[in-house]
């Protein structure tokens, strides 16, 4: 469990400083990035679609470091919590099971890989903690 939490909360650590350092998260073409700091979207013109880019990203972000923290805390703090809890262990595994729906539809093969391996990790904890 602790290694799924950790590799969720590495991607979202990743993730956060792409979203704000570096130019992995913007477009190849520079006229992109322009027209989306420049056009709102249609539910309010108090943003552009740019600016919600970088929030949407950075939610994202904090979402996965979020996740890492809870359950890699309750699994080492607090395990008989978490192991026998099925509504956290429900909503973990769904979570997860989420994300990989997610990056299989949207993303590319290195997150996808990455969310995989920790719900692969995931699974096996709760089986081992089963047995």
């Amino acid at each position: 469990m602790v290694l799924s939490a950790g590799i969720i909360f590495t991607l979202g650590a990743i993730h956060l400083i792409y979203t704000f350092y570096g130019l992995q998260l913007t477009p190849r073409d520079p006229a992109l990035q322009i027209s989306m700091s420049q056009v709102s979207p249609v539910i309010s013109k108090e943003t552009t679609m740019w600016r919600c880019w970088v929030g949407f990203n950075a939610t994202h972000s904090m979402a996965l470091l979020l996740f890492g923290l809870v359950f890699g805390f309750l699994a080492l703090a607090h395990g008989e919590v978490l192991f026998h809890s099925p509504f956290l262990l429900v909503v973990g595994l769904a979570m997860l099971a989420g994300l990989v729906v997610l990056c299989k539809l949207f993303f590319f093969r290195v997150p996808l890989i990455g969310v995989s391996i920790a719900l692969v990790c995931y699974v096996a904890s709760v089986a081992i903690s089963r047995a």
